[in-house]
């Protein structure tokens, strides 16, 4: 089991013992997902791929508070909000934007791109380390804008 996988485990017995219900309800829903791709795929997941699941899983809970704020469903918005900060506890110290700059400029170096032709190189070389740690669509933006300039 990955380490990952194994907090996420323990921190929800930890919740179970606390007797914290949203806090539980949410750590069950990432273990739930996690066990579905485990038994569609028939993979044992590493922490890479959980990590990627959890990005994926913070960034649906993102789209819905928006959906939900813009018609005016507050208390709708307000779970989504809570199941997002569950879910960031897992996740690795966001990058800073400096941070993000410096990854995208050494992947443009390294794979010695020329135009937006180039794009996916550099993208492939950046989408490992930034993974959970910056939203993909900001990078894909200064990706595209790097390569233009």
């Amino acid at each position: 089991m990955s380490e990952l996988k194994q907090r996420i485990s323990d921190e929800m017995k930890a919740a179970m013992r606390a007797k914290a219900k949203e806090r539980l309800a949410t750590i069950r829903m990432i273990l739930a997902e996690l066990k579905r791709i485990e038994v569609d795929e028939r993979i044992e997941l590493d922490d890479a791929r959980v990590l990627a699941t959890l990005d994926k899983m913070q960034k649906q809970r993102r789209d819905s508070i928006q959906q939900y704020s813009a018609a005016s469903r507050e208390d709708l918005a307000d779970i989504e909000k809570q199941e997002l900060l569950v879910i960031q506890e897992f996740l690795p110290q966001p990058l800073t934007e400096e941070e993000l700059t410096a990854i995208v400029a050494t992947a443009i170096q390294e794979s010695g791109a020329q135009g937006m032709q180039d794009m996916g190189k550099v993208m492939a070389l950046v989408k490992p380390q930034a993974q959970g740690r910056a939203d993909m669509g900001a990078i894909s933006q200064l990706v595209k804008t790097s390569l233009n300039s």
